[in-house]
């Protein structure tokens, strides 16, 4: 498309008049404005941002689809001169503003990053965990079902009293010598609490 259609499509979207609305004939003149300035400008726009953003592409287009919307949403920047030199600026502040935006967040990481984290060591509790239950094993089978119902089923005092089918007070003194007992158990074993 030759300089002076562009200039004419220009022209008539440039008078926006007083309010700035845009009518429906001004509607099929300002998506000539965008065809005409994307068909001449388009290319050599491209070309100039995928160089200001080192070579990536995506980004380039990014920031010719924003040069061009620019253009589009204030044609009157661009009526009665050249619109490539006021595109490859618009293009150039755009790349400026992208690189500052880039630069005041973090560095992105993709989730191979969260591999290499150190994950938490889980053997020394494996073996802690075994060495309580050997533990355990040692302790006479009243002391190990108080327990059990205790501490590892979460009972109260008055339900484990009905699971184990005694009284409230016999299920208080063999927690207390289980507990005693288990933790010389564990002192035996250099687990001492």
């Amino acid at each position: 498309m030759n300089r002076a259609c562009v200039a004419h499509v220009v022209e008539d979207v440039a008078g926006l008049g007083s309010a700035g609305a845009r009518n429906p004939r001004r509607i099929s003149s300002d998506e000539d404005l965008i065809r005409a300035i994307y068909a001449e400008h388009a290319a050599p726009l491209l070309r100039y941002a995928v160089h200001l953003m080192s070579g990536d592409r995506q980004r380039a287009e990014d920031i010719v689809q924003e040069t061009l919307l620019r253009a589009w949403q204030h044609p009157e920047a661009i009526a009665g001169r050249p619109a490539r030199p006021w595109l490859f600026a618009v293009a150039r502040n755009l790349a400026i503003d992208s690189y500052r935006a880039r630069k005041a967040r973090p560095h992105e990481v993709g989730e191979a990053a969260l591999e290499v984290l150190p994950a938490p060591d889980e053997a020394e509790r494996a073996l802690e965990s075994w060495a309580v239950a050997d533990a355990l094993s040692s302790l006479r089978p009243e002391h190990k079902r108080v327990l059990l119902e205790t501490y590892y089923r979460g009972k109260s005092v008055a339900e484990a009293a009905v699971t184990l089918g005694v009284p409230a007070g016999t299920v208080k003194s063999r927690t207390f010598y289980a507990l005693r007992a288990l933790r010389l158990a564990l002192e035996e074993r250099g687990l001492a609490p």
